[in-house]
């Protein structure tokens, strides 16, 4: 909104207008490093390996890959992607207080059909030259990924993007997340609520509790992502979207019985209507509408 060709205006006096500072006007970010880039694809890898791996034991495995990094390094970059060792801690930091937090309510429950329980997570994609971040919905019965979105920032928005196009699909009885600010947010958490689904979050710092949606992130990436290198967020989300096609209603899970997760969630199995819900899926995750009778 600053206009350096306003010759009425001097620049100095419209970042005064604008509550902003001359210098942070002029500023511009360097960005993440090529090399700290680097760091963070070593430490995503590992992190799917050895989750229990913390700032101190990730920078110690760095040291005796030939990286000289600090702990203060490490722990800076795993909070970018958005990770951290899975085991019991204290409660160092209080709750937002405009954040309500509920309650776990999958411990002791069968859960034996669709849209019985849905989760949600986020996770960190690698690029050559930057990174971003995914969520995706999915059903816990049947695996089967209901929606998903990316985004450059961590903000609630692609989140609720997300929820929203899950719910021209079906909804279910119960959502499963985390306590990140974008699942507590204001708007996510009305959305919810209005839909009439029940809100269920997983104990701080057991990243156990969402099991499914972190086996799906395991899949993804070893399975997709690893094997290639996404130059632009275009490709990457053309990929993945080819992924969680391929995921959804051709990859075999042992867990379903050698089934797929289309199969499963939309209760067809024979080859005519299998290839049916194969075209609702591909639609689904083209962002298209579609009708489920």
């Amino acid at each position: 909104m600053i206009e350096q060709a306003n010759f009425k205006i001097p620049i100095n006096r419209q970042c005064e207008l604008f509550g902003i500072s001359r210098s942070g006007f002029y500023y511009q970010s360097k960005g993440i490093s090529p090399y700290n880039l680097q760091l963070m694809k070593l430490i995503d890898e590992q992190y799917l390996r050895t989750p229990f791996y913390g700032a101190d034991k990730m920078t110690v495995w760095l040291r005796l890959h030939g990286h000289k990094v600090n702990v203060k390094r490490i722990r800076r970059l795993m909070r970018i992607i958005g990770v951290e060792a899975v085991y019991p801690k204290r409660n160092l930091s209080l709750a937002n207080k405009e954040h309500r937090k509920y309650p776990y309510l999958l411990r002791n429950i069968v859960i034996d059909r669709p849209d019985q329980v849905w989760c949600t997570d986020i996770t960190y994609i690698r690029l050559m030259h930057g990174f971003v971040y995914l969520t995706a919905i999915m059903d816990w019965h049947s695996r089967y990924v209901l929606s998903w979105e990316l985004s450059n920032t961590l903000d609630a928005g692609f989140c609720l993007t997300a929820l929203e196009k899950a719910l021209k699909l079906s909804r279910p009885d119960i959502l499963n997340t985390d306590q990140g600010v974008q699942f507590t947010s204001d708007d996510f958490i009305k959305t919810t609520i209005n839909a009439g689904i029940k809100i269920s979050m997983d104990g701080r710092g057991r990243a156990f509790d969402n099991i499914f949606i972190e086996r799906l992130w395991r899949s993804l990436k070893y399975e997709e992502i690893y094997l290639k290198n996404y130059e632009t967020v275009k490709e990457a989300k053309a990929n993945i979207s080819a992924y969680f096609h391929f995921y959804n209603t051709e990859r075999l899970h042992q867990s379903l019985n050698y089934k797929t997760p289309a199969e499963i969630y939309f209760k067809r199995n024979d080859l005519k209507n299998i290839k049916i819900f194969r075209q609702a899926n591909e639609m689904v995750h083209l962002n298209l509408p579609i009708l489920l009778s």
